[in-house]
């Protein structure tokens, strides 16, 4: 029986040979946190208007998961993308994301035999383009000021790949789980040409370094991407994190024929609220096994971007339990 790092990495291969589906998030150890991600979310906290180290300004209400960018005409960093040079001052990460300690720590703890050492890459390049203008601006501005929104993604683009070489250099890890949404549930938040002028060659340039370096790229979406899924494994995401049961998963599988591994089909909406039941959640999970598991490189899996969930404490736990009868049933592999 393959170790859970190794079922994955086979998984995940064009023409790998796991011996059974991968269950969740179960081969990732988060090494959390680092001080990258504590510095640009260091200062966002419940209850109060807070402003991160790029600007923007978050509201996290007392009752919610997490915080969420917080605009007014007044508080937006970017008002006129034209003059983006006089009000965006990106941090230079190498003076501030120093303090590694706590993120060695608990790296050294992660059994590298078993499992794949992961990185976080959190707020991408588009969830920093509306954190920084709003959501309106940031898709407004991609039509009416192209040459400026370009400029503003190129500086952020160039403290991605900052963030990425501090990682790697600091931790040495295994894989990445780096965000950016780039659609709601039924459709893109843009047209498939648009998202291919701004952000697949930028996404190709940092995806590219971490495949340099030797790092598994997993990226969080949990979005309907269906018009540009092949342009993701070109881009060089090894895994799509997130995927809804929205995407034609089926059809995707065929399309992509291995060259992208599908990380998703248990829509947590579907799973994670108070009232759901355990057998609503073994539903889900047990129907993400049955209906995609045959189509290969696929991983049954919420919908969220990190291991847990919010609300129903069981939704892992009872999850595993379905995948692992699944790989019993279909494979002849006791969990």
């Amino acid at each position: 029986m393959l170790t859970p790092r190794e079922n994955f990495l086979e998984t995940i291969k064009p023409d790998g040979k796991p011996d059974r589906l991968v269950s969740g998030y179960e081969p990732i150890k988060m090494i959390l946190p680092d001080p990258v991600i504590a510095y640009e979310r260091g200062g966002i906290a419940k209850n109060i208007v807070s402003v991160d180290p790029f600007g923007v300004s978050y509201i996290w209400p007392e009752d919610q998961p997490a915080a969420v960018p917080y605009h007014t005409e007044e508080n937006k960093v970017i008002k006129d993308i034209t003059r983006w040079k006089d009000v965006v001052n990106f941090p230079d990460l190498r003076v501030h994301a120093t303090d590694w300690e706590v993120a060695l720590s608990v790296d050294a703890n992660i059994d590298r035999t078993q499992y794949l050492a992961t990185v976080l890459l959190g707020t991408g390049l588009f969830e920093r383009m509306h954190g920084l203008m709003g959501f309106e601006d940031a898709l407004m501005n991609m039509y009416l000021e192209p040459e400026a929104y370009a400029d503003v993604l190129d500086l952020f683009l160039e403290e991605r790949l900052t963030a990425a070489e501090l990682l790697i250099d600091n931790l040495h890890p295994d894989a990445v789980l780096s965000h950016d949404d780039w659609g709601m549930k039924t459709s893109l938040f843009m047209s498939p040409e648009v998202w291919r002028e701004f952000f697949k060659p930028r996404y190709k340039t940092l995806y590219d370094y971490f495949h340099s370096r030797g790092v598994v790229v997993i990226h969080h979406a949990d979005s309907f991407l269906e018009p540009i899924v092949t342009d993701m494994a070109e881009i060089g995401i090894d895994v799509w994190q997130g995927v809804l049961t929205t995407n034609d998963i089926p059809k995707l599988q065929r399309e992509l024929a291995g060259s992208m591994t599908l990380m998703g089909g248990m829509d947590t909406a579907n799973m994670d609220r108070d009232e759901a039941t355990e057998d609503e959640i073994r539903s889900e999970a047990r129907n993400a096994c049955e209906t995609y598991g045959a189509g290969g490189h696929f991983i049954p899996c919420n919908t969220y971007g990190v291991p847990g969930d919010v609300f129903h404490a069981l939704i892992d736990a009872l999850s595993a339990e379905e995948v692992a009868k699944y790989n019993e049933k279909t494979y002849g592999v006791f969990a």
